[in-house]
């Protein structure tokens, strides 16, 4: 399905006027989005990887990167965390492109209202998914307790399967990545109440403490290497997060231009000539809308190229990360452009860019980090660094 073809019932425009009426309550009350994620689980959002056959809105890559974009300039905060839940969907979408079926359950569960939640990241771990400092102990038969912290645990009120993984080293010769999915009742979980944030306030991306915490054999998916690797369920984490991460906060620049358009033809200077007639004015707009014209280009097109299993070898991973870095820095910027050009009243609290510019600096602290990006083309185009 084309990038621009969005089912009017999956994201009416009622819909979005009810999330975008909604969005400043659940940023000052701090509070987790209750009613939106109702709104769309009845909407069958959470099911847009699944094929229609089996419930769903059968959406390609593409598809699901346009309703991200769409959803995020009506509540960046709803879209940043029910992004984590189509992760794990597109995920599995991905894989089935390529043949691998192991995670069809998934979208399956996610098509009979299931919420999958994003138990991966954890404080001090650079490598991400190609190391762990959880502790997956065997339980026999192909099961794992773990033990350990994540961070960052988007849905945290809500989610109830969590996607986790953890080091087997059991083998000490031989340590190995292990991931699964507990359900909301394992017992060993325990969910801090912590999020106290400058923004994207309604995520909830709460920490997640484990304490042998089981998953049976029956719903543990993957064993890796630790170290870099070219696992294809490693891949599609990697690829999913980055790209669908990028299209939300390509949504939030997309309406923080849309803001500073409204802004200046409301704004009226003394001798009454109205602010979108004047030319500094119109310059900034005219460049803030030329950088997402560039993002909008690169973000289709590597959604496709996803969705297509364009060969790019190697250079996949700094390809990803680099989209997911100029996505997040050009709607930083954008979203200031738009506040100049808005002027004072966008400094008050209450007003929707004073929200979205709190909301786009969380973007900074998504993997790939601005110095794993940057080492990662130097790699690729310098090659590695020669020692000695």
């Amino acid at each position: 399905m084309p990038a621009t073809d969005i089912p009017s019932d999956i994201l009416s425009p009622d819909l979005l006027e009810r999330l975008r009426s909604r969005a400043a309550g659940y940023d000052e009350s701090n509070s987790f989005f209750t009613e939106d994620l109702e709104d769309l689980r009845a909407a069958g959002y959470l099911a847009l990887f699944t094929p229609a056959a089996e419930g769903g809105a059968g959406l390609d890559i593409p598809g699901v990167v346009a309703c991200q974009r769409r959803l995020a300039s009506a509540a960046p905060a709803t879209a940043l965390a029910v992004n984590m839940h189509l992760v794990w969907c597109g995920v599995a979408h991905l894989l089935a492109l390529r043949g691998d079926n192991s995670l069809d359950f998934v979208l399956r569960e996610a098509a009979a209202g299931e919420l999958f939640a994003f138990g991966i990241s954890e404080p001090g771990n650079p490598a991400v998914l190609f190391d762990s400092h959880t502790e997956a102990q065997p339980t026999g038969g192909g099961g794992y307790a773990f033990t350990g912290t994540k961070i960052f645990t988007s849905l945290s009120p809500a989610w109830t399967r969590l996607g986790i993984f953890g080091k087997d080293s059991s083998d000490p010769s031989e340590p190995r990545l292990v991931f699964g999915f507990a359900d909301r009742g394992t017992g060993g979980i325990t969910i801090a109440d912590d999020w106290n944030t400058m923004g994207m306030r309604a995520s909830q991306s709460c920490t997640t403490r484990l304490d042998k915490a089981e998953v049976p054999a029956s719903r543990m998916v993957r064993a890796t290497p630790v170290g870099p690797h070219q696992d294809p369920f490693v891949f599609g984490i990697f690829a999913l997060f980055e790209t669908l991460l990028s299209a939300v906060y390509t949504g939030l620049a997309d309406r923080a231009v849309e803001l500073a358009a409204e802004a200046a033809r409301g704004r009226t200077s003394t001798d009454g000539v109205r602010a979108s007639s004047d030319p500094a004015t119109r310059w900034k707009i005219a460049d803030a809308a030329l950088r997402m014209d560039g993002i909008h280009l690169q973000l289709e097109a590597v959604a496709r190229d996803l969705e297509d299993g364009a060969d790019h070898g190697s250079y996949w991973f700094p390809l990803l990360s680099g989209l997911k870095y100029r996505s997040t820095e050009t709607a930083r910027g954008v979203v200031e452009t738009a506040v100049r050009v808005a002027g004072g009243r966008s400094y008050f609290r209450g007003s929707e860019l004073e929200r979205l510019y709190r909301d786009v600096l969380a973007g900074m602290f998504h993997p790939s980090s601005e110095d794993s990006v940057h080492g990662s083309v130097a790699n690729a185009v310098l090659g590695p660094v020669e020692q000695g």
